[in-house]
C-alpha cells in the first residue's frame, strides 16, 4: 500500500495491462462502474505479489541447487504460503509431487548410504563374510515385489514359530497332565496292601483252631 500510495498514477504507460485488469474486474456482474484509479492499484499489488512469490520460489530452487527457477519451484513455493490457497487450481500439481518425491528420495538415499557404510565393522572370518555378502543382497538392489515377498517370508517364519510354540505349550500340558495322574495313582496303591495284611494275619488262627 505504501508504494502504490507513493508512486504516482500513470494512467498511459504502466507495466502491467491496465485494461485486461479492467475486464477482469468487469468479470463479476455486481460491478456497475470502475473507477481510472482502481486498476492502477490492482497492478501496483499484482506487482507486489509476483514478488513476492518469486522470492519464496527462488528458496526452493536453492534449496535443490538450481539457479533457474521452474514452475515447479513456484508451486511449492505456493503450497507452503496459507494466504496463497486460492491458488491451488491452477497450480502443477504433478510437477510439485514430483519435486516433493524427489526431494524425500534424495533423503532415502542419504540415509541408505549412512547404514550401508557404518564406521566401524565387527571382524568375521573372510568365508562367513563372503556368504553373508552373497546371501543378503543390498537394499539398493532390491525391487518392490522383491521387497513384498521378503516380507511374506518374513511373514510365514513368523507363524511357523507361533505354531511350533503352540505345539510345544500343549506338549507340556499333556505331560503334566499324564504326570498328575500317575502320581495319584501311586498315591492310591499302597491302600490295598495295607488292607490284605490285616486279612491274612487273621488265616493262620483261624486254622489253629
Amino acid at each position: 500500500m505504501t508504494i502504490a500510495d507513493n508512486s504516482e498514477p500513470d494512467f498511459k504507460n504502466h507495466p502491467l495491462p491496465l485494461a485486461r485488469i479492467k475486464k477482469v474486474m468487469k468479470t463479476d456482474q455486481d460491478v456497475k462502474m470502475i473507477s481510472a484509479e482502481a486498476p492502477i492499484l490492482f497492478a501496483k499489488g499484482c506487482e507486489i505479489f509476483i514478488t513476492e512469490l518469486t522470492k519464496r520460489a527462488w528458496v526452493h530452487a536453492e534449496e535443490n541447487k538450481r539457479r533457474t527457477l521452474q514452475r515447479s519451484d513456484i508451486a511449492t513455493a505456493i503450497s507452503k504460503t496459507d494466504m496463497c490457497d486460492f491458488l491451488i487450481d491452477i497450480v502443477p500439481r504433478e510437477e510439485a509431487s514430483k519435486a516433493s518425491s524427489s526431494a524425500v528420495y534424495d533423503q532415502q538415499q542419504n540415509y541408505a548410504n549412512y547404514y550401508q557404510q557404518p564406521p566401524s565393522l565387527p571382524s568375521f572370518a573372510p568365508g562367513q563374510q563372503q556368504m553373508e555378502t552373497a546371501y543378503y543382497p543390498p537394499l539398493s538392489q532390491l525391487t518392490p515385489e522383491q521387497v513384498q515377498q521378503y516380507q511374506l517370508q518374513l511373514q510365514q517364519f513368523a507363524a511357523q514359530q507361533q505354531h511350533q510354540q503352540q505345539q510345544q505349550q500343549q506338549q507340556q500340558h499333556h505331560q503334566q497332565q499324564s504326570y498328575a495322574s500317575h502320581h495319584s495313582m501311586t498315591e492310591s496303591q499302597p491302600q490295598n496292601p495295607s488292607a490284605s495284611t490285616s486279612v491274612n494275619p487273621s488265616r493262620p488262627d483261624e486254622k489253629n483252631e
